[in-house]
């Protein structure tokens, strides 16, 4: 290119030009700049100069000086042409790594993968940019393995066997030599640890670790969900002989260093399978003619102390594992079913929070104590909701809705109170809960409601039935009083004067919807004839999106819209830094009420006993690397529990093959169909390459499969009729035959 523009006079050449560019982007290297910016920073006027800018922009981002920080927008790339970064292996061959110092992933072909595995810590240098290309690397050296083992069924020979796996990670099977076989058996599931992978190997070589069981048995299946996910499976035994060295019973001491309120009607309210009773409610009219209202909380911090045995196991698992069949639980057995657990006609140590409510449930008066309690009855939430509804004080729309199952008759007998004689107490809560309720939702929280789906087991593990858990008046009750206790200790912590700085505290946060998924989710929802506004204040939004999920209650098309605004949705997650609470529209929440399943709320427990006794503020960082930890295994627990359905599904529906159901196109993909049977809610697929009358695209932002030739259109939400076509339960995959009329 020649002379475009003028500088002092004299025409600006392409060198100087790259020479100010660079020296922008050097001296600001956090910096963002848009290209307006980068033109007046540059005095950039012309409309030559502005077109050279714009062609040195492009040479330098393809050169990887710059990097592209969104459309328009560009920033020095400080990740240097060598850096450590972290492996994501990809069975198509598609590996990336994702640099340490942050940035986006960068692409490593098999070819350049040195054999790393994901997860693997690497040392990696970055090839030269091919025009029109992807940036690409590869991997020079591997600096840490990962501890991943791989699951699956050993396939034994008589010298040797193979591990053949179902992960999506790894392309071929995992050769074991006959001495590290650990016992294993031709057909048993197993957990393997590969040791190595020679350069001229197809596959890698591994040594088996644990066996699990026969494929196919019930516990031998849900241990091996587990070990996929990297969860445990069994609990160590010195956990369990330290456990069983705690002394269950309490001193006439401790009680008298804590508040006295084992003389107070009070009871725990669960589903009918728990054995965890983490949390009761106590209520009482006082003299001034208020409510009394007492959230106790298993005082599980008393018992498991910081850096213990216990503790460092805790934190390791960070939360209690729901399997369609089995609890795998944070706490020792000893711990979280008998001495922490508030069962009936004990006395029980509790962190409690009690109110003071007037008939209005506003709040008059709260302490945080630590308390002992004696609870008077173990509720189920049927037997709750079966007062409520016999005194007629239940919603009106509860009556309508199909019940879960019915009372366990195990909790009446000679030593259980008759649940009627607890009436009072269980409709004043309720009363009272239903005004909290109402004044969330009047404060911008959204109202998601969904019926879950659960599986009647036999002894053997095997799915034999389907129900629907519905929440009622009973779980909304509870549910009430733990997000008041919740808030109004987080409050406690985070609301503080102006120019103070709140004290460490592990808060629940959410984040406003995604944009770009609200748009989307406003564009779909226009076809089934309804409306929201995508932009506003949160409160605005929040009110679209409760309007629209009133609007669609009761319709057909009522769980695909629900499915459809909670994918708009952020995830939860724990922070040491409050952003607020999005969806329960409370500007400091926490978790504090269930210590016994979630490490999170152990913490609370012990920073509010900490800041009560005039402590100092806890370390930030150490506090924020736990709760990135508490949330990460949080989101592995939901993604094995699942893992857990969708084997049962399978199971469910694997002696139903050839079968015709009515079902619901659940979802689209570029594969095929995702459709959900509407008697059980079990989903299976339609794969595109079944559906043979055209050839079908994916149009992503439709959810919908369009036929190129004759224009037939499948879309999210169509009623559709099946035939069970496979089950393959070792994949956990369910395929359906579309029939057409």
């Amino acid at each position: 290119m020649g002379k475009t523009g003028k500088k002092g006079g004299k025409r600006l050449k392409k060198k100087e030009l790259a020479k100010m560019l660079m020296e922008l982007f050097q001296r600001n290297p956090s910096e963002v700049y848009d290209i307006k910016r980068i033109f007046s920073e540059l005095k950039l006027t012309t409309h030559p100069s502005k077109l050279l800018c714009m062609d040195l922009l492009e040479d330098l981002t393809k050169d990887d000086y710059i990097k592209e920080a969104g459309s328009l927008h560009f920033q020095l790339n400080t990740t240097g042409q060598v850096f450590e970064a972290i492996f994501n292996r990809k069975a198509n061959g598609k590996n990336t790594v994702s640099p340490l110092e942050g940035g986006e992933p960068v692409f490593v072909a098999e070819r350049n993968s040195l054999h790393a595995m994901d997860g693997d810590k690497v040392k990696v240098s970055l090839l030269a940019r091919r025009k029109h290309h992807l940036r690409e690397a590869q991997v020079v050296e591997i600096l840490k393995r990962s501890d991943k083992t791989f699951v699956g069924r050993l396939e034994v020979r008589k010298d040797f066997a193979f591990l053949v796996t179902e992960n999506r990670t790894l392309a071929n099977d995992i050769f074991i030599p006959k001495g590290a076989l650990h016992g294993g058996k031709n057909g048993d599931k197993a957990v393997v640890k590969i040791t190595e992978w020679p350069d001229s190997a197809k596959n890698p070589i591994g040594k088996v670790v644990d066996i699990l069981g026969k494929s196919g048995e019930n516990t031998t299946e849900m241990h091996a969900i587990l070990a996929e996910y990297g969860l445990p499976y069994s609990y160590p035994k010195e956990v369990e002989k330290e456990a069983d060295k705690i002394e269950p019973g309490i001193t006439p001491e401790e009680i008298g260093r804590r508040e006295d309120m084992r003389a107070v009607t009070t009871f725990t309210i669960d589903p009918r399978d728990a054995k965890d009773f983490d949390d009761a409610l106590s209520i009482r009219k006082t003299e001034d003619g208020f409510w009394e209202v007492g959230v106790h909380i298993a005082d599980v911090s008393h018992y498991v102390k910081e850096g213990s045995i216990i503790d460092k196991e805790a934190v390791k698992r960070a939360t209690s594992v729901y399997l369609v069949d089995r609890t795998v639980p944070m706490l020792p057995e000893r711990l979280c079913n008998f001495i922490c657990s508030l069962r009936p006609n004990e006395e029980k140590l509790t962190y409690s929070v009690v109110f003071k409510l007037d008939d209005d449930a506003v709040v008059k008066d709260w302490h945080l104590a630590h308390t002992v309690i004696k609870s008077d009855r173990r509720f189920t939430y049927e037997e709750v909701q079966k007062v409520l509804e016999d005194h007629h004080e239940a919603s009106p729309e509860d009556y309508r809705k199909p019940g879960d199952h019915a009372a366990d008759p195990n909790f009446s007998g000679p030593d259980v109170l008759p649940a009627e004689q607890f009436a009072t107490e269980l409709i004043t809560l309720n009363r009272l809960a239903k005004r909290l309720r109402a004044r969330r939702f009047e404060n911008g929280a959204i109202n998601f409601d969904r019926e879950e789906v659960r599986f009647d087991i036999d002894e053997k593990g095997k799915p034999i039935g389907v129900y629907f858990k519905v929440a009622k008046d009973a779980n909304k009750l509870v549910e009430e009083f733990m997000l008041l206790a919740n808030r109004t200790v987080a409050e406690s912590v985070g609301k503080v004067a102006k120019n103070r700085k709140p004290k460490t505290l592990p808060y629940r946060i959410h984040d406003q919807p995604d944009p770009d998924k609200l748009r989307n989710l406003s564009e779909f929802i226009v076809k089934f004839g309804y409306k929201l506004r995508p932009t506003g204040s949160k409160e605005e939004i929040a009110k679209g999106l409760n309007r629209l999920l009133t609007e669609v209650h009761g319709k057909k098309e009522q769980n695909l819209i629900e499915t459809v605004s909670l994918r708009a949705m952020m995830k939860a997650r724990y922070s040491t830094y409050n952003i607020g609470h999005y969806g329960l529209a409370f500007d400091y929440y926490t978790h504090f009420t269930s210590p016994i399943r979630r490490y999170p709320d152990v913490m609370v427990h012990r920073l509010l006993t900490r800041y009560a006794d005039g402590g100092r503020s806890a370390s930030q960082a150490k506090y924020e690397e736990l709760c990135e930890h508490c949330s990460a295994m949080e989101q592995l627990a939901a993604t094995a529990e699942r893992a857990s359905i969708k084997y049962k599904q399978v199971e469910f529906m694997s002696d139903k093959l050839g079968q015709v159901f009515d079902g619901t196109i659940s979802g689209v993909t570029e594969f095929g169909l995702y459709v959900e049977v509407n008697e059980n809610k079990c989903e299976g697929m339609v794969p595109i390459r079944d559906l043979g009358d055209d050839y079908y695209e994916f149009d992503e932002r439709n959810y919908c499969l369009v036929g190129r030739k004759r224009h037939h259109r499948y879309s999210l939400g169509d009623a559709v009729k099946i035939r069970v076509a496979r089950a393959n339960l070792e994949k956990k995959q369910l395929d359906y035959a579309l029939l057409t009329e």
